[in-house]
């Protein structure tokens, strides 16, 4: 009996075990089961994207950059496909000094592409792409391929690189691109295009380049990839190709352009040429100019430190940022303000003894003895700075900014590429504004005197005052100036014309403009340009100037061969032609050449017989102006037509090296300038010598 009870208690034991274990694989089941349908059914479309995206990539392609052309279908920037050289710094299993040097034994890797790199490498991430070497031959690439497997992380890929063919023709107009630095790429991504720019390394960093990048961009294609277990493509699942960037037209003939910079020579200054009826820009020009292409690749650090340090300031954009006096190009436009405001008529009468005695000082005028009864013709031909003092005291320095604003002097144009400077209007509320201390916001009356030759605080871009010189030709309606003529759609072949803007109808009367436009266009047939217009086949209009830098003490005169030439008076003209019906307006300075009649307005004569009659000029006349030692042409002018183009690979390269100013010869100029810096706070600042 006790056998079978044992065996009765064995057995229950054993079916309360079977009853748990059994309990415990149908909870585990269940479990399963759960988990099962949880994954299968609850999480499936985000579980099955997840293994989707294991097994396919998104390789973006990036667009062709749209071309950027002059006005007559000349391409001054565009594309091409090179093959590179480059590292991910994070897959690179050796130090990286140690792997550039194997590089080296196989394709020859130069110092500034080391520099090229280290600049490169400090702007990226590490899991980025960056090039040591770009457009390598055929050859290079082969023996490269050979030994791939000696350099984890090291790869070749074809690249699209951006042409400037032209060199430095037109650089601060058509500007340059560069590779996004971390800045740029954060701006991108918070932006609402920031999937157009993924594989997009570069971006446009200046000029049109710069102003133009929506257009010039294009939109980026996607190719959907399968890939392998180690990642590498196995076939195209689904692709939507790139959209090129549009066209982009300038008004810029380059032609010109080239004509302008050429007679600028080696001398530094800006001009710019526009046609006032439409506000188009016809030449853009600023001295020295920079070779874009240099910063395609990223720039290294001996050519960016050339450019960076040169005293020459071949980066400054002179036509857009450089501010300058107006000198006596300012007188025209002071004259309509005396007209408009009722402070002189044409006939008022100025006696000019050859100075203006203001307090205890006296402000000389251009002509030793004077220029003798002054009206208002006269005092425009021969440039007559004691009228023109006069003027200024009697109408005081608001007066005088509330004529000048309208016209645009001292405000932004809105011309259609950034960075364009505001320059210096002044007035007794600039002045409180500008300065922190009590005795220097006060406007002291002899610093109004010199505002009426354009001295003083007076301070314009060229492109302000070639708008207000189309103003005045334009009789007083104001156009917004623009460098691009149309956008052309690569696609559909639709061109989108940039409108031309009115910005406004001055309120100036016909009869005062005639006043002014007659005395302009004396300046150039009796007056002070009128060497350089002789025998023209057209009337032209314009106002030669010469701006002081260094001011000369009262005692003292001006003599520019004895001090520094960085320091001498600007040349200065502003013209438009023809008289009667204008197709052209200009202003221009060139830097430290001394008088305007000299050294401007024979560039400005060729600009416009180039406009006006399609002549250009033959080079011994190139040459001469280049040098200050011509007016009138000389020599047989060419048709423009008939001018080679494009031109000789030696002339888009005759510009010298630029190169980094010393530190003597920084000293140097600022000492030179401390000298000519006014005395104390506040003081007077009297325009002691303004030439013709």
């Amino acid at each position: 009996m006790r056998i079978i009870r044992n065996i009765e208690g064995d057995l229950r034991r054993f079916r309360a075990r079977v009853v748990v274990v059994t309990g415990a694989i149908l909870i585990a089941f269940g479990l399963l089961s759960i988990r099962l349908f949880y994954l299968q059914v609850i999480r499936y479309d985000d579980l099955n994207a997840q293994a989707e995206n294991n097994r396919t990539a998104i390789v973006p392609i990036v667009p062709n950059r749209g071309v950027i052309m002059d006005r007559n279908g000349i391409v001054l920037a565009t594309n091409y496909s090179a093959y590179t050289l480059e590292i991910t710094a994070s897959k690179v299993v050796a130090p990286l000094d140690e792997v550039i040097e194997q590089l080296a034994g196989v394709i020859e890797i130069q110092n500034r592409d080391r520099r090229r790199f280290k600049k490169l490498l400090s702007e990226s991430k590490s899991f980025e792409s960056v090039p040591i070497r770009t457009r390598l031959t055929d050859e290079e690439v082969a023996r490269f391929a050979a030994q791939r497997y000696r350099f984890p992380g090291v790869d070749i890929r074809a690249r699209l690189f951006r042409n400037y063919p032209y060199n430095q023709l037109a650089s601060h107009v058509i500007g340059y691109i560069g590779r996004i630095n971390t800045a740029e790429k954060a701006k991108i991504e918070e932006s609402d295009d920031a999937g157009n720019y993924r594989g997009t390394d570069y971006i446009g960093k200046l000029g049109v380049e710069q102003s133009y990048e929506a257009q010039l961009h294009g939109i980026t294609g996607v190719q959907e990839m399968e890939t392998s277990a180690g990642g590498r493509a196995v076939r195209r699942l689904n692709s939507s190709q790139a959209v090129p960037g549009n066209s982009v037209v300038l008004s810029i003939d380059i032609k010109l352009q080239k004509l302008v910079e050429d007679l600028y020579g080696k001398r530094r200054g800006a001009m710019v040429a526009l046609d006032p009826k439409t506000g188009e820009i016809l030449a853009f020009v600023s001295k020295p100019t920079f070779d874009p292409n240099l910063f395609v690749d990223g720039i290294d650090s001996e050519n960016w430190q050339a450019l960076n340090e040169s005293l020459d300031k071949p980066l400054l954009n002179r036509a857009l940022r450089g501010t300058y006096p107006p000198g006596s190009t300012y007188k025209p436009f002071m004259a309509l303000a005396a007209l408009q405001t009722g402070k002189r008529s044409e006939k008022t009468l100025i006696p000019d003894p050859g100075y203006f005695q203001f307090g205890n000082h006296r402000f000389r005028d251009d002509k030793e003895g004077g220029h003798g009864m002054v009206d208002m013709y006269k005092s425009i031909v021969e440039s007559c700075d004691t009228y023109y003092y006069t003027l200024a005291r009697d109408m005081g320095v608001d007066l005088m900014h509330d004529q000048m604003k309208p016209l645009g002097f001292g405000q932004i144009t809105g011309i259609d590429i950034m960075g364009e400077s505001r320059g210096v209007l002044p007035s007794t509320e600039w002045k409180r504004t500008t300065y922190k201390k009590p005795e220097q916001q006060r406007w002291y009356s002899g610093e109004t005197i010199s505002l009426g030759i354009g001295q003083g605080y007076n301070s314009f871009t060229m492109l302000q005052i070639a708008h207000a010189t189309g103003t005045v030709a334009n009789n007083g309606l104001k156009m917004k100036p623009h460098l691009v003529r149309e956008v052309l759609d690569v696609e559909t072949k639709v061109s989108t014309p940039v409108a031309k803007e009115p910005v406004g109808q001055l309120p100036l009367t016909p009869e005062n403009l005639d006043i002014i436009k007659k005395g302009m266009i004396g300046v150039n047939i009796e007056g002070t340009s009128a060497s350089s217009f002789v025998g023209a086949q057209y009337v032209s209009a314009g106002k030669t100037g010469t701006a002081q830098v260094y001011t000369v003490k009262q005692n003292e005169k001006y003599n520019a061969s004895s001090i520094d030439e960085r320091m001498r008076d600007h040349a200065l003209f502003v013209a438009f032609a023809p008289a009667d019906d204008p197709k052209v307006a200009l202003a221009m300075v060139v830097e430290n050449a001394g008088f305007g009649a000299q050294n401007a307005a024979p560039i400005a004569r060729r600009v416009f017989d180039f406009v006006l009659l399609g002549q250009y000029p033959s080079e011994e006349d190139i040459e001469a102006v280049q040098k200050g030692q011509a007016t009138r042409p000389i020599g047989k002018p060419r048709a423009v037509a008939n001018v080679p183009w494009p031109p000789k690979a030696a002339e888009l390269a005759s510009e010298e090296p630029v190169v980094a100013a010393s530190a003597a010869e920084r000293a140097a100029l600022a000492a030179a300038k401390a000298a000519s810096a006014p005395g104390a706070a506040g003081a007077q600042k009297p325009a002691t010598r303004v030439a013709r």
